[in-house]
């Protein structure tokens, strides 16, 4: 079976840069991405490559190198479905916030829809590809749906779970570690998995692509983004007990890293992991540990999360206590609100759980991000709904210039490890702040002999 035609519902961090890296790379490949929201697909069609929806490094360009030629962004949902022979799904599964299962389960609303979307508009067979996260055996949900539409169209559902690593997701989706696909074990599923191969064939190297049955796929997903997390929250467990006994968590992490069996990745202590996977993914697992009444798996897995929690708020626990116990009326600076460089995404950022608990000491923030905006900022303080969207535009300021943001401070957070950070003059900054001058670097990244000598009294997380 030949693809010609691959059509991908969702048109956010994983759909757009997934579907522009396939379109660069399968140039006889018509690919069409499709969403239902206006202002985003117009964004990605903007004239302007620079004010595409997603900021990701070198996305830009390779936008700009296949759109209008056979990558197209449209909200014709229907059109898209019918003319597709693959049909990638990579709309949000958000963790559900009601009924059963709230706050650790998966919301699969957004997935049924597009199954029943797709069951309504199809007329030939297609092959379905799950790309967004999903908990186990969510295939056989889909194939329930769409194999009882009537009209005699035959679907194979696939899983190819995204392993991407917002910052770099492009140079992930060039050379990825793996591509994973999941398909049944029949002959109609071989092929269809076979199809899918022959795609990213096109740039990835065969023995990168591993086929499996759907569930193991699925499951994969799960646990690499488990495993990850866990080694976050385990050295920033270890950070604390740094902290109270003289060691040097950046030394420790380095020890540790350099035993092969380990290995240096995802050790760096920070004031805790963020993004839309990790937190969700591993509340998914423990959910189906305990569907299926593991609760000790599901106690093992849901401490990641506890740990994970508990160094936010120890981060804003410790400028609390280290500002004489109190920060009410206090201007706070924060140096980034992205959950990690290089992305524009702010899905479970630390500086969110920062900023509202420091507002519940009466805190007043003022926010600079080179890549966020002021609107995401304040959409992501009203959606916790611990105070008005009125306070929290009266308490939290958000400025286009750090320096500006710095001026009068009586502290300074470092929120989001981006670069540009290290390169600022921090002697104006000094001259600028109220003294004695904080500094709370949450990621490790500045140069705490440098900003010691100036006159700063520099903290950071594990030392």
């Amino acid at each position: 079976m030949t693809i010609k035609n691959i059509c991908c519902i969702g048109a956010g961090y994983v759909g757009g840069p997934t579907m522009t890296v396939i379109a660069n790379k399968n140039p006889d490949v018509k690919v069409t991405v499709v969403d239902l929201n206006q202002a985003r697909i117009d964004a990605w069609n903007d004239s302007d490559v620079n004010n595409i929806p997603i900021y990701e490094p070198g996305l830009s360009q390779l936008v700009e190198n296949a759109r209008n030629k056979n990558l197209f962004f449209s909200t014709d949902v229907d059109k898209a479905i019918d003319e597709a022979d693959m049909i990638f799904i990579s709309v949000n599964t958000p963790t559900k916030t009601y009924g059963k299962g709230r706050g650790m389960a998966a919301d699969l609303k957004y997935i049924e829809l597009c199954a029943r979307q797709i069951a309504r508009v199809a007329t030939s067979d297609k092959i379905v590809v799950e790309k967004s996260t999903l908990p186990v055996r969510t295939a056989q949900a889909l194939k329930a749906i769409l194999d009882h539409t009537g009209n005699g169209v035959k679907f194979q559902i696939l899983s190819n779970p995204e392993f991407l690593a917002e910052g770099t997701a492009v140079q992930d989706l060039l050379s990825p570690d793996r591509v994973l696909i999941g398909g049944e074990q029949s002959e109609e599923g071989k092929e269809a998995i076979q199809a899918l191969v022959d795609v990213y064939a096109r740039w990835v190297p065969l023995e990168r692509i591993l086929t499996t049955n759907v569930w193991s796929s699925e499951l994969s997903k799960l646990t690499a983004n488990a495993f990850l997390a866990q080694r976050v929250s385990s050295i920033n467990a270890i950070s604390e007990l740094c902290e109270v006994t003289g060691a040097d968590v950046d030394e420790v992490s380095r020890a540790i890293g350099m035993d092969s069996r380990i290995g240096p990745k995802f050790l760096k202590a920070s004031v805790g992991f963020g993004g839309s996977c990790f937190q969700k993914d591993i509340l998914n697992l423990v959910y189906i540990a305990k569907t299926y009444d593991l609760n000790e798996v599901a106690d093992y897995w849901e401490q990641v999360i506890i740990m994970n929690d508990h160094q936010k708020s120890r981060f804003a626990d410790n400028i609390v206590s280290t500002l004489y116990n109190t920060v009410s009326g206090k201007k706070i600076a924060f140096l980034g609100w992205a959950f990690k460089k290089d992305t524009n995404d702010t899905r479970e950022s630390a500086a969110i759980y920062v900023a509202d608990s420091l507002l519940h000491e009466q805190a007043e923030i003022t926010v600079y991000d080179p890549k966020v905006t002021a609107e995401q900022i304040y959409a992501d303080l009203d959606y916790l709904n611990s105070r008005s969207p009125e306070e929290n535009r009266k308490y939290v300021k958000v400025v286009n210039d750090p320096y500006e943001a710095c001026k009068s401070a009586h502290a300074i957070a470092v929120l989001t490890e981006w670069d540009e950070f290290k390169t600022y003059d921090w002697k104006k900054i000094y001259d600028s702040v109220i003294k004695p001058a904080f500094v709370f670097d949450g990621r490790s990244i500045l140069n705490a002999d440098q900003l010691s000598a100036i006159g700063f009294k520099y903290t950071a997380i594990g030392k």
